[in-house]
């Protein structure tokens, strides 16, 4: 853990806000995007933040710096993912398809013909409908993975997993989500 961060995790625990506002602000956005990833509702997502949020609070007192702090965060906020997909379970997820709500899917792309943006969006299409058929906990590893880049030791730590289990539900998203694009003839 960086000094810096060290300081001013030391500062939130001793009841300065302004220092909690800090370590939330260097962090919030990489939350939500891994929250709206596992939940595939921005309004799902902002309610796992918010209860993240207010759990890392809560706790940090129990923070003792094995991990990095982000990584103690993202262990929480997927929890509060996870949980928040568990309530909605018997409900459709309605993953993002418009133009405007796909903005944490999004990937920038320098100037797409016509073509390549019609073929983008059916795999997005795709990619999306098989998310949302995956397990919670393959989804949250494939998301913190592919779309977030951590580490392996990471994921376990997310999600409470042994290296094998993580990797295990790595694979197991990846391969499902192969053979829904085999199926549909986007993967050659």
């Amino acid at each position: 853990m960086a000094d810096d961060e060290a300081r001013w995790i030391a500062r939130a625990r001793a009841g300065e806000a302004a220092a909690f506002r800090h370590l939330v602000d260097a962090n919030g956005a990489a939350l939500f995007r891994v929250c709206a990833r596992i939940t595939g509702d921005r309004a799902l997502a902002e309610d796992a933040v918010q209860e993240a949020l207010l759990n890392a609070f809560r706790h940090l007192a129990d923070f003792d710096g094995r991990s990095a702090f982000s990584t103690w965060l993202y262990r929480i906020a997927v929890n509060a993912a996870l949980a928040q997909v568990r309530k909605r379970r018997d409900a459709e997820v309605a993953w993002p398809q418009g133009e405007g709500d796909a903005a944490p899917f999004d990937a920038a792309d320098e100037s797409p013909t016509p073509d390549r943006q019609a073929m983008s969006a059916e795999i997005r299409r795709h990619v999306d409908a098989e998310l949302a058929r995956m397990s919670p906990m393959e989804r949250a590893a494939f998301v913190l993975r592919h779309h977030e880049g951590r580490s392996i030791e990471e994921i376990c730590a997310a999600l409470s997993l042994n290296v094998s289990g993580a990797k295990q539900a790595i694979f197991r998203a990846v391969r499902k989500l192969r053979a829904a694009l085999e199926a549909s003839g986007e993967l050659i």
